[in-house]
């Protein structure tokens, strides 16, 4: 799923007020009304022009997203497990949708990206934006707008038997997972070179001294995760990085993943993803991209690349085309039967950053060579 950006939904900075908040969301949600607009999308916007009003428009979901957003972008991927949300148990609320709602969908009609994160506070009853945001006091009374909450109250997308069933039987719930999954982001350099990786893990669970309630005994607010319900925590780690270690491999560092009261530890795994904004990386095979005059490719010579051992300089052929792959032998990834794969070198041609009065006459001549 991806991470959604509520504050860029409705239009407003992250330090918005609640007035601003509720001003943005009267204004876009009757503009995107599917009873008024007709366009195509327009009763999707309507929806997460909703969902963003449900959770900026409450403080407890607002901090909570808050305290999550600054880890993720907008239209990032987003995956509950890998940002340290296994162990929260939201299956219950990944189905059945709305009840007697227009919208379908998950919690209420909401996204998956809200059922992962404030399925929990659904379970209690929490409104949806459809049945408060249109209300008499909101719009002023009358017409379509007083009418939007019917059939879709405050517990809609929440079966009251299942959440029995869940008290009367707590074994039922699901185990939280205390393994955590992170992405290990590596350069060719960093495969090539082996060794060790300084990381961060930073991962989000539950709150150690207010269970996810937020707030601490007696209906206190829990100072610890400032009403959140979710404790961030960090932790450095150096990690030594595998001979011939692949794209998508998966590495576990043993009791490095989060604790319980037992004393229990997870794993941490860690997914190996090759990246590296100079090469292009196919397998052991690199590909690298090399600009050149046009002087240079019409006559050949000599031309300085850094590759992955350093700098060669390779013999660029008379009459080159921009496009051409020059390959490079040996100078790619390292092969676990032995040897490495190849660094292709593709040419693009280029004009120079400055072009002197006299190079201009020169190309003026060229062309009218080349018409006649």
């Amino acid at each position: 799923m991806k991470y959604k950006d509520y504050y860029e939904i409705l239009g407003v900075k992250r330090d918005a007020s609640e007035t601003e908040i509720k001003s943005a969301y009267r204004k876009l949600a009757r503009k995107y009304h599917p009873d008024v607009n007709k366009e195509k999308g327009a009763e999707e916007k309507f929806k997460d022009i909703n969902e963003a009003y449900e959770v900026l428009g409450d403080k407890e979901k607002r901090q909570r997203y808050d305290t999550l957003g600054s880890g993720f972008q907008n239209g990032a991927d987003f995956d509950p497990s890998m940002g340290g949300f296994a162990g929260f148990d939201f299956s219950q609320f990944a189905q059945g949708g709305a009840r007697g709602g227009n919208f379908g969908g998950n919690a209420g009609g909401f996204s998956d990206f809200f059922s992962a994160i404030f399925g929990d506070l659904m379970s209690g009853g929490a409104k949806t934006s459809y049945g408060r945001g249109f209300s008499n006091d909101m719009y002023g009374g009358g017409g379509f707008y007083s009418n939007m909450g019917q059939g879709m109250g405050q517990n809609a997308g929440f079966d009251p038997r299942s959440a029995s069933k869940r008290r009367d039987n707590p074994n039922a719930a699901q185990k939280e997972s205390l393994d955590i999954n992170q992405n290990l982001v590596l350069s060719v350099k960093d495969v090539i070179s082996g060794g060790t990786k300084s990381i961060t893990i930073t991962d989000y669970q539950k709150c150690r001294y207010c269970g996810g309630a937020s707030h601490g005994g007696a209906g206190s607010f829990c100072s610890h995760c400032a009403g959140s319900g979710i404790e961030r925590n960090l932790k450095n780690l150096s990690v030594k990085i595998p001979k011939f270690v692949k794209e998508g491999q998966k590495i576990r560092l043993k009791n490095e993943g989060r604790s319980d009261e037992a004393g229990r530890k997870g794993d941490l795994y860690l997914t190996v993803k090759i990246k590296d904004p100079n090469f292009i990386i196919d397998g052991e095979d690199l590909t690298k991209t090399v600009e050149i005059t046009p002087s240079l490719a019409v006559l050949g010579g000599k031309k300085e690349v850094e590759t992955p051992d350093g700098k060669v300089t390779i013999t660029i052929p008379e009459k080159t085309s921009s496009g051409k792959l020059l390959r490079l032998k040996g100078l790619g990834l390292p092969k676990k039967e032995g040897g490495a794969g190849n660094l292709n070198v593709k040419i693009s041609i280029v004009l120079p950053k400055t072009i002197s009065d006299n190079e201009i006459e020169l190309y003026k001549k060229l062309r009218a060579i080349e018409t006649e």
